[in-house]
């Protein structure tokens, strides 16, 4: 015997996972959907399962167990599922780490344009990769914006220093005049690394290896996170 239970009436019209579900069935799913050479009809899709591994990530629940034991109890992913039978941990183990990792950054990538064409996100800061994490790092520590803001401010002043000991000790010359520009760094960059290859000097690594003045030079312009797209 079973009861009918419509539970879409006891989630309140401003919810989230009403705006996720909304952002998520607009959004072109073909590559995701072709990581797979089928899958059951009585069992979440793969659209469902992107919801409800996003939602999970919202309310910050990682463990593919704990988003099966959600899948069971929470009537929000219960709207999600749409009826479908909760999946287990290991189809969702499989989902994050083999289906949506071969898709994700297109998938992401399309998930914040439609999210900034309803208003719902901001575009005037956007964060490229390449950002330096302290090995660390977790949830219990935070990086405050003053923090980056004073390193930074210490890292452009040590920059011209910097600058005139390679000119110094390489013979390089890149800036013309007082003023230095992000595309001095990257001139300064491809010459060090044409200077490399003219020299045919190999660059050692590990614990007891002699590094030459041009090897820790590269290597302490790169560290500085100012050389995008060398």
């Amino acid at each position: 015997m079973h009861l009918p239970l419509n539970i879409e009436f006891q989630i309140p019209k401003d919810d989230p996972v009403r705006l996720l579900r909304y952002i998520v069935e607009g959004m072109d799913l073909s590559e995701l959907y072709r990581t797979y050479s089928h899958f059951e009809k009585n069992q979440a899709s793969p659209r469902q399962l992107l919801e409800i591994l996003i939602y999970a990530n919202m309310n910050c629940i990682r463990s593919s167990r704990k988003i099966e034991q959600a899948c069971r109890r929470d009537i929000n992913y219960m709207f999600l599922l749409e009826g479908k039978r909760p999946p287990d941990h290991a189809t969702i183990a499989r989902f994050r780490s083999i289906h949506l990792a071969a898709c994700m950054k297109e998938t992401f990538a399309q998930m914040d344009c439609r999210l900034a064409n309803l208003g719902e996100l901001s575009l005037e800061n956007i964060f490229i990769d390449g950002t330096k994490i302290e090995a660390f790092a977790n949830k219990y520590k935070f990086i405050w914006k003053k923090v980056v803001t004073k390193n930074l401010q210490k890292l452009l002043e040590k920059i011209p220093a910097f600058i005139e000991q390679i000119e110094e000790d390489f013979g390089i010359q890149v800036i013309h005049g007082n003023e230095i520009q992000l595309y001095h760094l990257k001139r300064l960059h491809r010459k060090l690394k044409r200077l490399q290859q003219q020299e045919n000097i190999t660059f050692v690594h590990g614990i007891g290896k002699r590094k030459t003045p041009l090897q820790r030079t590269l290597e302490t312009l790169e560290a500085s996170g100012m050389i995008v797209g060398k």
